[in-house]
């Protein structure tokens, strides 16, 4: 008995050994600055403090100001209609590209590669390129594009600088950039199905079109939890197109809540104000995704 419980404990004490790297990692830049930026949320702390100030405690305070305040909403609307828009869309585009290359076509490896290319590209890059396309008038790509489809019925837009017009074009090139990572995790589901699965459901007559959603679709689902959190956190993540592009503009069209975190903490120096409003945005991710995970949860024991 006790050699079991030694050979127990020294394989807990192993388990334990080999995790420490990877939890003290954790623990640095993850959990010690979440503490830091809950503790900061309750002072006047600046990035730079002046020589005549002190870190002192102000309470509830900085949470005040920002409820008082239109920035915090104005940013947290634009996050939300970007997630509304480029969950869905990007989830729907990427299955239906994983169920593309996941056929028997000829060049298949090329296009897995075509499609899952901007991936690798950083944000930044992405962010330069779609400027040049987006560019205002007709020497624009896309607006030149438009044009000659539509024989000059089309009239040039200047898509970044149109507050109307602004955050529907961010959100379509970060869908083109994000989807291939999508597309992968789905192949590798669509990959993990039995085909037996789908040899029995044509032996019961089922069409392709019934196999997709009578078999296809519940295999994805736990696929599908994954792909649908994951994006949501990405999209309430939105700042490097943003930095790049708008800053925040036209007409805070563009503002979200990392930008918004930015430019509090790091250009007007209020580390106290901008950890607040951290607090927040991380509470209010946490929310959303715990509301996903519960309908999921809900729809697959339903």
């Amino acid at each position: 008995m006790r050699t079991k419980t030694n050979k127990y404990l020294r394989q807990e004490m192993t388990a334990w050994f080999m995790s420490a790297p990877a939890l003290i990692i954790l623990l640095l830049f993850m959990i010690v600055p979440l503490l830091m930026s809950v503790y900061f949320s309750f002072t006047n702390r600046m990035l730079i403090m002046p020589p005549h100030l002190s870190t002192k405690f102000l309470g509830l305070e900085n949470y005040r100001r920002i409820l008082e305040q239109n920035d915090f909403f104005i940013a947290l609307m634009n996050t939300l209609k970007f997630a509304l828009v480029v969950v869905p869309v990007q989830t729907t585009l990427a299955l239906l590209l994983a169920l593309l290359i996941n056929s028997k076509l000829r060049f298949i490896y090329f296009f897995r590669t075509v499609f899952f290319s901007p991936v690798v590209i950083t944000m930044v890059v992405v962010s330069i390129i779609w400027s040049l396309l987006l560019a205002p008038g007709p020497e624009g790509f896309i607006n030149s594009f438009l044009s000659h489809i539509t024989f000059g019925a089309f009239e040039p837009k200047a898509w970044l600088f149109d507050k109307h017009s602004s955050l529907y074009a961010i959100m379509m090139f970060s869908i083109w950039q994000g989807v291939g990572f999508q597309m992968i995790i789905f192949l590798a589901g669509l990959q993990y199905i039995s085909k037996d699965l789908y040899e029995a459901s044509g032996l019961d007559g089922a069409s392709k079109i019934q196999q997709f959603f009578y078999v296809t679709l519940p295999q994805l689902r736990n696929t599908s939890v994954f792909i649908m959190i994951t994006t949501t956190i990405f999209a309430f993540k939105l700042f490097t197109q943003v930095l790049v592009l708008t800053n925040g503009g036209p007409q805070d069209s563009t503002l979200t809540l990392v930008y918004l975190l930015y430019s509090e903490g790091f250009t007007k120096m209020k580390i106290g104000y901008s950890s607040a409003i951290g607090v927040l945005f991380f509470l209010i991710v946490l929310l959303i995704s715990i509301v996903q995970m519960k309908l999921t949860k809900v729809n697959r024991e339903g």
